[in-house]
């Protein structure tokens, strides 16, 4: 939430701010479009001065001089000859050396001696030329830079419109953002599975009365999750009573089934055993679905308490070493740490064994099926890890994501040798997902794909 909020804040209120600071130049670009204007008034000023003084002192000599320069300039003036010799000068005026008259007819300036003169060149009635000098002031020894008479003249105007643009900018990016946060996490808990997720939106008439796009888009994302909760539940539904629906008919034609065995000729025992095999796995599958329906229904209402993975795996190993001899494989079980988690055992072995005895199914014969139990982390955090390792073909990668989809079976897993209905991975995804897990599908180097199930680790 607040990445975003800041995120577009400062680009309301960079841009806004640049918008000001570009708009305060050109005002002052137009007050002072070029540095001539300002060393043009410089040089009318300074020539006016040196007429005057000038003026002064072909009337009343050097006393007349000094008095008028002391008005106007306490930095200091003085008056050169054309030869560049001191004719007369202020009491204030630093001495100089001999300084060159330049004359060309126009005003120069020169540092002497670690200070700045202006050299105003002048010429009297009768001919003569001279030279006004002018000691600039040290505290003007260097003109102002650009960026000074622009603050100047901004101040405090700019600073003033930058911050009521930054508290309006501050305001807009609130009102945007805030429907847009809600709408993000309710769409986040929509992606993992809580599809009773919604937005909070005001009442029907407040929406008809101060109705946006963003109300609209709350609106709109509502009705989605409404639609798609109203789906997934009747889908549930459907599976469920289906389900429940055709344990009655196996019933009975399991109950036909044995009394047909007992007036059947024996050349028909091989057909009668084809339609026990057939109901059988339709048993099963029934079964399976109810199981995959029951946990979609539930959740987190299951009770957990903390329970022992090694435990759970060892429990799991007799029976499996058991089916593995019809392969004939081998399954061994390596305890690398001593794991504990909250959980309910009953999800967690059938989870775990549909995993193993998917293994046994598609390694290859005389190999081996390997259960390991260790301790990993997961974004800093603890979690136990359980893993299946079989010697079998091996998963496409593009298909590794979809294994754990109901009734989702690789095209090589549909022979009748190896059964199975794509429905045992599925509950499996499903029971660690409901214990705050990850499961996830990885194929080995050396041939053969690893089954990963991981659950945060009980402190």
């Amino acid at each position: 939430m607040r990445g975003l909020f800041f995120k577009i804040f400062a680009i309301f209120w960079l841009a806004q701010s640049l918008i000001f600071i570009i708009s305060t130049a050109l005002i002052v670009g137009q007050h002072f479009p070029t540095r001539n204007i300002v060393n043009d008034a410089l040089d009318s000023s300074l020539h006016h001065d040196a007429v005057v003084a000038f003026e002064t002192y072909e009337a009343a000599g050097c006393a007349g001089f000094s008095a008028n320069a002391n008005r106007h300039e306490p930095s200091g003036a003085a008056l050169l000859d054309q030869q560049g010799q001191e004719v007369c000068s202020t009491k204030d005026a630093p001495s100089i050396p001999s300084l060159t008259p330049h004359f060309p007819g126009r005003i120069d300036g020169r540092f002497v001696d670690g200070g700045y003169v202006w050299l105003v060149p002048l010429t009297s009635t009768k001919g003569e030329h001279y030279e006004y000098v002018w000691f600039q002031p040290p505290s003007i020894s260097k003109p102002p830079p650009r960026w000074r008479d622009m603050l100047h003249f901004a101040f405090p105007q700019m600073w003033v419109a930058i911050g009521v643009g930054g508290l309006t900018t501050f305001v807009l990016v609130l009102l945007f953002t805030r429907p847009l946060v809600r709408l993000r996490k309710a769409a986040r808990q929509l992606a993992e599975g809580d599809l009773t997720a919604r937005v909070p939106e005001p009442s029907k008439r407040a929406l008809r009365q101060h109705s946006d796009e963003f109300e609209g888009l709350v609106h709109d994302f509502n009705h989605m999750a409404e639609r798609l909760e109203s789906q997934v539940a009747a889908q549930r539904l459907l599976l469920r009573d289906v389900s429940h629906e055709l344990r009655s008919p196996l019933s009975r034609l399991s109950v036909a089934l044995e009394l047909a065995r007992e007036d059947a000729p024996q050349d028909r025992g091989g057909h009668l055993a084809r339609i026990d095999r057939e109901a059988g796995r339709l048993n099963q599958l029934i079964g399976q679905l109810l199981t995959l329906s029951s946990m979609e229904a539930r959740e987190g209402t299951f009770s957990f308490q903390q329970l022992s993975l090694n435990a759970l795996c060892e429990q799991i190993l007799p029976d499996a070493e058991y089916e593995a001899q019809r392969r004939p494989c081998s399954v061994i079980l390596e305890e690398v740490s001593t794991a504990s988690i909250r959980g309910n055992w009953e999800l967690l072995h059938r989870a775990i064994e549909n995993v193993v005895r998917n293994a046994i199914r598609y390694t290859k014969p005389n190999s081996q099926v390997t259960i390991r139990v260790t301790e990993t982390q997961q974004n800093a955090l603890p979690f136990v890890m359980v893993e299946v390792d079989d010697a079998g073909p091996g998963i496409p990668e593009d298909q590794l994501v979809h294994i754990f989809r109901p009734f989702y079976r690789l095209d090589h897993a549909r022979s009748s040798s190896t059964g199975g209905f794509g429905v045992g991975l599925a509950i499996t995804e499903r029971a660690v997902r409901l214990h705050g897990g990850i499961v996830r599908a990885i194929n080995r180097p050396t041939g053969g794909t690893t089954i990963q199930l991981l659950f945060p680790a009980e402190s």
